[in-house]
């Protein structure tokens, strides 16, 4: 049987592939699904591959991590604790992890130290048919594919708002409100922090009002920042900061919105070294962490939201595609004026 695959075979450049099933499965001893691809999710990851500034990135290579898909068939297995079914609709942890290095030891398998992301170090999910670990796979559990699709870039902004322990009632800074940083907002929005959203394109944080109700937003390009997180925060500043931009600039100028004895979370990724001043991160007792991808517990939360409709996908997805027309459109997508929040490619389109 043949299928279609999309390769980004250097930046800025796609071709179409026909191949033979049954897809190359990654390089693991786990048992493995064959499944269909329903619809692919459109990232930032996705974005900066193709332009050529993704860091832990070589081509060419096959994209797309935000999956809903169709688990074809499943190896025999003695023990099938979420009893996958041939038909059933799953995403994936695209995060495949060793099991046995310091990270997978201590329970973070989301930064395995030998770590391979689908879509990244490893050929994604813009093919008709993939081949993952079953450990990999997320039940349905009769939700649409456009729930399914969102539920690992939501998952990243959990992750992140789990590593900083955010309690109700504090007042946080989400710097960039792209697709991470919206999920970011979201997911925090649900611990009953109150969320400030930063960025410097009008129509995002328009988005951010009108469909996350989010109260305050800040365009730094239009108004001393600084004094606007003062006056919201009374004096306090943000007692944690989120940086989902991976820009430099926006990196190394998100300390000085940082309550002191705050948590600056970085989230987004830069290739350069960045650097602030160490008496200013100093004075403040800082606590400086990264976020990395998203454990099971993150898409657990996520899920669990989603269910529950405490997050709506209609308030995320802007753009539809057809997977044919993918590659002639992919880059209009990174257009500002376009005014993409999230693309959904339809795989079967």
């Amino acid at each position: 049987m043949i299928y279609s695959s999309l390769i980004c075979d250097q930046p800025g450049s796609f071709l179409y592939r026909q191949d033979q099933l049954e897809p190359t499965p990654p390089s693991t001893n786990t048992p493995t699904a064959l499944l269909k691809v329903k619809q692919v999710g459109i990232c930032g990851t996705d974005l900066h591959a193709f332009e050529g500034t993704q860091p832990f990135f070589q081509y060419p290579r096959i994209l797309g991590h935000e999956i809903c898909a169709e688990i074809v068939e499943l190896p025999q297995m003695a023990v099938n604790p979420h009893n996958f079914q041939p038909g059933d609709l799953v995403t994936l942890i695209p995060y495949f992890s060793c099991g046995s290095c310091i990270a997978c030891r201590s329970n973070k398998p989301n930064c395995c130290s030998s770590i391979q992301v689908f879509g990244v170090h490893i050929d994604g999910g813009l093919r008709q048919f993939i081949q993952v670990p079953v450990s990999a796979l997320v039940k349905g559990n009769n939700m649409s594919p456009d729930q399914l699709a969102l539920v690992e870039p939501l998952a990243i902004g959990a992750h992140a708002v789990r590593r900083a322990s955010l309690q109700a009632g504090e007042y946080i800074l989400v710097i960039g409100a792209g697709p991470i940083g919206l999920g970011l907002m979201e997911m925090a929005r649900l611990t009953g922090a109150s969320v400030i959203a930063m960025d410097v394109n009008a129509a995002r944080l328009q988005f951010c009002k009108q469909q996350l109700g989010i109260q305050h937003t800040i365009n730094p390009k239009e108004q001393d920042a600084v004094e606007a997180i003062r006056n919201i925060t009374k004096g306090d500043m943000a007692t944690a900061v989120f940086d989902a931009t991976g820009n430099l600039n926006a990196i190394e100028g998100g300390l000085q919105f940082l309550a002191h004895g705050g948590r600056f979370v970085l989230v987004g990724l830069q290739k350069q070294a960045f650097s602030f001043s160490h008496p200013e991160f100093h004075k403040r007792e800082s606590t400086l962490m990264s976020s990395r991808n998203a454990t099971r517990d993150d898409f657990n939360w996520v899920i669990s939201s989603l269910q529950s409709n405490l997050i709506q996908p209609a308030n995320y997805i802007t753009h539809r595609i057809a997977f044919t027309e993918l590659a002639e459109q992919f880059k209009s997508l990174s257009n500002p004026s376009n005014g993409v929040i999230k693309a959904m490619v339809d795989m079967e389109a």
